[in-house]
């Protein structure tokens, strides 16, 4: 696929799922600790999520860095909002604003769990 067939295909992606996380492996295998991190925050949360293991396919993996201009994985796209990689997940997540994000845009969660 060219560049833009998998831009086009990401767009589609992240525009039908609320929550979608670009990983080094799958929410129930993580293959890197910076993706592992990111799903077990997400899990915390109670967060229904899409995951895409960028491992399966270089192109996807290399596709969504130019997508965003974001050279890392993972990569947390939230109502079709790109929100960042691991180190800002975790910043939003331990100051609240992760779950503030979830709570205004609309994406279920569980609130019990989000209060710091």
């Amino acid at each position: 696929m060219s560049e833009q067939q998998i831009h086009d295909w990401i767009r589609k992606l992240v525009a039908s799922n609320d929550v979608v996380l670009f990983m080094k492996g799958t929410k129930n295998f993580p293959q890197c600790g910076f993706s592992g991190q990111t799903v077990q925050m997400l899990d915390y949360l109670g967060v229904d999520f899409k995951d895409v293991n960028v491992l399966d396919d270089m192109a996807v993996r290399e596709g969504v860095k130019s997508f965003t201009n974001w050279p890392t994985v993972p990569q947390l796209y939230v109502k079709g909002e790109f929100v960042g990689g691991c180190d800002i997940i975790r910043e939003m997540f331990q100051e609240g604003e992760l779950q503030d994000l979830l709570g205004q845009k609309g994406v279920p969660f569980d609130k019990k769990t989000a209060i710091a």
